[in-house]
């Protein structure tokens, strides 16, 4: 498949049913209701990723503050498996990435991938994450239920 053209776009109410299919196909656990309401809300922090002007993936974020540090947590990064390895999933992350380093007030970004995902962990590596915990039973009702919680720190210059 050749390049195509890799657009990103807001979440709204006219295309939130779009991202609920998308993450239904991508990933192993289903989100509820409140999670949509919540991405709705989120501004920069959710987007959709369209590859030739067709949804084939997306990335939902929200700020958590632990212990007076403000952390951006990935939530959902994802995209359809015929169009990964095109740079879609880095486009991503690029955005997230640039929105941290624009806000200037994030101690880091961190989020959980499935233990045995191998390829996520990969992906995130190459952006300089690391596991820094595994969680036991993280998911309930997926096999394998641990997962690993990837960071990366934002170094402040």
């Amino acid at each position: 498949m050749k390049r195509g053209c890799i657009d990103l776009g807001g979440v709204t109410p006219h295309n939130i049913k779009q991202l609920k299919l998308l993450n239904q196909v991508v990933f192993p656990v289903s989100y509820n209701d409140k999670f949509y309401k919540d991405v709705l809300e989120a501004g920069e922090l959710a987007k959709l990723a369209y590859y030739n002007d067709v949804v084939v993936g997306g990335v939902c974020c929200r700020i958590d503050v632990t212990e007076g540090q403000r952390r951006l947590y990935i939530m959902t990064l994802g995209c359809l498996a015929p169009y990964r390895r095109l740079g879609i999933g880095t486009k991503m992350l690029e955005h997230v990435l640039k929105y941290v380093e624009e806000d200037d007030n994030f101690h880091c970004i961190f989020l959980h991938v499935q233990v045995s995902n191998e390829s996520a962990l990969d992906f995130y590596r190459n952006f300089g994450f690391e596991v820094v915990e595994t969680k036991q039973h993280y998911y309930k009702r997926i096999e394998p239920a641990d997962a690993h919680v990837l960071q990366k720190t934002i170094s402040k210059s």
